[in-house]
């Protein structure tokens, strides 16, 4: 894994992203296999997203934005809340902005438009997941200063949690659409395209904390509220519909505990 750090942070924050894309395309391929899921699946799979995104936010980038910050003009707690902070409230902008639609419910949010309904659901998805892009390339981004707060491994491991998330997150997507009679192509396109966005959110993740070290304490922290906000706002609510909540609860438990040993053994 030392081989690793002789590449760019920033390529390594793109050879990631395109990772974590791939395990959403591997996920959204089982419509090829499924035209239906049952909704105790759906739920345990959101659940666990859940977890992951969770145990991820604290772990990977709140515990190692604390510790950075430590020593700066500001009490550390005050820079890792701003950002934390700054990051749900990006989101929440985002989501009273962006017309997109919610999966399973068919409400409608942000701003009015005619756009057809399978526009929206790509614009819901790719708001989903800006953050674990952007949580990916901030850690990636961070070994260029050299802190050992910021470590390979740490960035490895989230990388993974987000690509195991990624997989049942993809067939969330794409089965759903299937079930409503969309072709299984489109319903693979769609889903897929929910990881597509997260190279990019990656790239820029990583580029912006290598040019401007300082921001580091203040992005990890941005990319943790930014995924708590998505956690809260889609992930947990979607999980839980119909009367499948112990379910929901349970896959959160697993996920939120597998990402955890995943970062405190790699990290």
């Amino acid at each position: 894994m030392d081989l690793l750090l002789n590449y760019s942070p920033v390529l390594l924050a793109l050879l990631a992203g395109l990772f974590t894309w791939f395990i959403t395309a591997l996920g959204a391929s089982m419509v090829f296999f499924f035209k239906d899921i049952n909704l105790k699946v759906l739920n345990a799979m959101l659940g666990f997203a859940a977890g992951v995104m969770i145990a991820a936010s604290f772990w990977s980038l709140l515990a190692p934005a604390i510790e950075l910050a430590e020593g700066g003009t500001l009490p550390a707690y005050v820079t890792v809340s701003l950002g934390f902070l700054g990051g749900g409230f990006f989101l929440w902008l985002v989501d009273r902005i962006l017309p997109h639609m919610h999966q399973g419910t068919g409400h409608r949010e942000g701003i009015k438009t005619s756009w057809q309904r399978s526009v929206l659901l790509v614009l819901a998805i790719t708001f989903h997941n800006i953050p674990e892009g952007l949580a990916v390339g901030v850690a990636f981004g961070g070994l260029a200063s050299g802190n050992p707060a910021i470590s390979l491994a740490g960035a490895v491991s989230l990388a993974l949690g987000i690509g195991l998330q990624n997989f049942p997150e993809g067939a969330a997507v794409s089965i759903p659409l299937r079930r409503e009679n969309m072709s299984c192509k489109k319903a693979f396109l769609i889903g897929q395209f929910s990881g597509m966005v997260e190279p990019i959110a990656a790239v820029i993740g990583a580029v912006a904390v290598v040019f401007i070290a300082p921001l580091l304490p203040l992005a990890l922290a941005f990319a943790a509220g930014a995924m708590i906000y998505v956690v809260a706002e889609e992930l947990i609510p979607e999980s839980r519909l119909g009367h499948e909540g112990d379910i929901a609860t349970i896959g959160l438990m697993f996920g939120f505990t597998l990402m955890m040993i995943l970062d405190v053994s790699l990290g």
